[in-house]
C-alpha cells in the first residue's frame, strides 16, 4: 500500500517483492535521476546500460572523432606558443618585444597544454581557456606591430599568432558546441 503523502520509504524493488531493507531515511531519488545524466565526455558511458551506449553510433564516432581532433589542435598550440617564446633566441631583438614573445609564448604553452591534458582525459575542453589561448594569439598578431619588430621576428610572431587565434577560436568554439551536445536533453535511446 502507497502512502497517501507521496513520502513512501520504500525502493522500487521494495515495493515489488514487498521486502523491507530496514531503512528508515527516504530513497536516494535524485543520485539515481543523476546516474542516468549523460556528461557527453566519454567517461563512465555504457554502466548505466550493461555497456550498451544510449546514444547512436553516428554520435559515438562523431564524438570520438571531435575528441582525437581537439586534442591534436590543443598540442599544436601548445608548440606554437612554446615555439613563440624560444623564437627570441633565433631573432635578434630589444627587451620589449623579447619580454612580451617570452610571456606571452609560456602562457600560451602552458594554457593549451592544460587543455591537452583535459582532452586526453576525457575532461571536456576548458572553453575559457580556448579563449584565452585565442586573445592571446591576437595580442601577438598586435604586438608584432606595436612593439615595432622587425626582420624575422616580426613575421614570425606574425604568423604564429594568426595560427594560434585561428586554431584556439575554433577550440574555442568546438568546446561550446561540445559543452551544447553534452548538455542537451535529447538523448536518443
Amino acid at each position: 500500500m502507497s502512502d497517501p503523502n507521496g513520502d513512501d520509504r520504500r525502493t522500487s524493488d521494495e515495493s515489488e517483492t514487498g521486502a523491507d531493507t530496514g531503512t528508515d531515511g527516504p530513497t536516494d531519488r535524485p543520485e539515481r535521476a543523476a546516474a542516468d545524466i549523460d556528461s557527453g565526455t566519454g567517461v563512465g558511458d555504457g554502466e548505466r546500460s550493461g555497456s550498451r551506449d544510449p546514444r547512436g553510433e553516428p554520435t559515438r564516432v562523431a564524438t570520438e572523432e571531435r575528441r582525437r581532433k581537439i586534442s591534436v589542435l590543443s598540442l599544436l598550440v601548445a608548440v606554437l606558443g612554446a615555439w613563440v617564446a624560444l623564437s627570441v633566441l633565433v631573432f635578434e631583438t630589444t627587451a620589449a618585444p623579447l619580454w612580451n614573445d617570452v610571456l606571452v609564448g609560456l602562457v600560451v604553452a602552458l594554457a593549451a597544454g592544460y587543455n591537452y591534458y583535459r582532452v586526453t582525459n576525457d575532461v571536456p575542453l576548458s572553453t575559457g581557456i580556448a579563449t584565452l589561448v585565442a586573445v592571446l594569439g591576437i595580442w601577438l598578431i598586435v604586438s608584432a606591430a606595436l612593439f615595432g619588430m622587425t626582420g624575422g621576428l616580426f613575421w614570425s610572431t606574425l604568423a604564429t599568432g594568426l595560427l594560434i587565434a585561428g586554431v584556439a577560436g575554433y577550440n574555442a568554439y568546438e568546446a561550446r558546441e561540445a559543452r551544447a551536445v553534452a548538455t542537451d536533453s535529447g538523448v536518443e535511446s
